[in-house]
């Protein structure tokens, strides 16, 4: 049984590393071929020679395999380079914008479980009903609305139209509604569906009939036996959001001047700044490598089944 235990975990944990070299890779081989960042910094009436030595200087006259190792490198000792654009340590720039985008993304997430597993639950217990096909159009609409166009129709509604609420920037609570609320529509919807599909297969459960015969209360049914059971596919889809939402926070960002890590990876796109660019892939790679980790944690925890 331990020899077992000891093969799938290092199985698991060999696949995550696999995940996060392809990762780290792809972030290297899409940065060289954006083009040459020189043209970008002296601009394109530079003399040939000058663009040699900066090339010299940035390193980029190396041949690519010597540059990827140095790369690997760098991520493997905590050296994520320096950026091109702004002149400062990228792990410093990283750290700097991360607070905002976790801001963001907590709240989003806060608000997703706050409407999503209600409504996933109003669908279960009502299956079959009005209430069941309003939840899951609902859900469905959650899904399918694209979320820069949700944000801008939010803020020409609230923001330029009625005027209650800050178009952008951050600031205070009021800065943050409007960008939490954007943030929140696809997981709230995708957790409203599959805490609708694990509470209806909870609900069929023989068990949940002889809770009913032995007179436990509808409510205590619902949330203390039914939900209880459905819970780890739900709890495994949250922990994977809030990768996803850390990870994808750009559109979100762009659209209401968010001073997170999304808006910092669009102006370092723009600039060709590939060592920022890849050291932003390479740690939105390794959170969720990292939250992928802590998902196979708690199922060993939570279920005896997968130990």
């Amino acid at each position: 049984m331990r020899a077992t235990t000891l093969r799938r975990v290092g199985s698991r944990v060999g696949a995550l590393f696999a995940s996060l070299l392809i990762a780290l890779t792809l972030a290297f081989a899409l940065g060289r071929l954006s083009g040459d960042p020189t043209a970008t910094i002296l601009g394109p009436m530079a003399p040939q020679e000058q663009r040699d030595a900066l090339r010299h200087e940035l390193g980029l006259d190396r041949s690519l395999i010597v540059q990827y190792l140095d790369y690997l490198k760098g991520v493997f000792t905590g050296d994520l380079g320096t950026s091109l654009q702004f002149y400062q340590p990228n792990s410093t720039m990283i750290f700097d914008r991360l607070p905002y985008t976790l801001q963001l993304v907590a709240a989003g997430m806060a608000l997703a479980l706050l409407i999503g597993i209600p409504l996933g639950v109003l669908a279960a217990t009502r299956e079959g009903t009005w209430w069941d096909r309003g939840a899951s159009t609902l859900a469905l609409l959650g899904q399918s609305v694209p979320v820069f166009w949700l944000g801008m129709m939010l803020v020409v509604l609230f923001a330029v139209k009625l005027g209650w609420l800050p178009a952008g920037q951050s600031g205070s609570l009021r800065h943050l509604i409007l960008p939490a609320v954007t943030m929140s529509l696809y997981p709230m919807a995708h957790i409203a569906r599959l805490t609708r599909a694990s509470m209806s297969e909870a609900l069929g459960e023989p068990f949940i009939d002889s809770a009913r015969a032995r007179g436990i209360s509808r409510t205590r049914v619902v949330w203390r036996h039914a939900f209880k059971n459905a819970m780890m596919p739900i709890l495994t889809i949250v922990v994977l959001q809030t990768g996803i939402l850390l990870s994808g926070a750009v559109a979100v960002e762009y659209v209401y001047s968010w001073p997170g890590l999304g808006q910092l990876a669009l102006q370092a796109i723009q600039f060709r700044d590939f060592p920022l660019v890849q050291a932003i892939v390479g740690f939105g790679a390794l959170v969720f490598v990292f939250l992928n980790l802590l998902v196979d944690v708690i199922h060993s925890v939570v279920d005896p089944r997968v130990r």
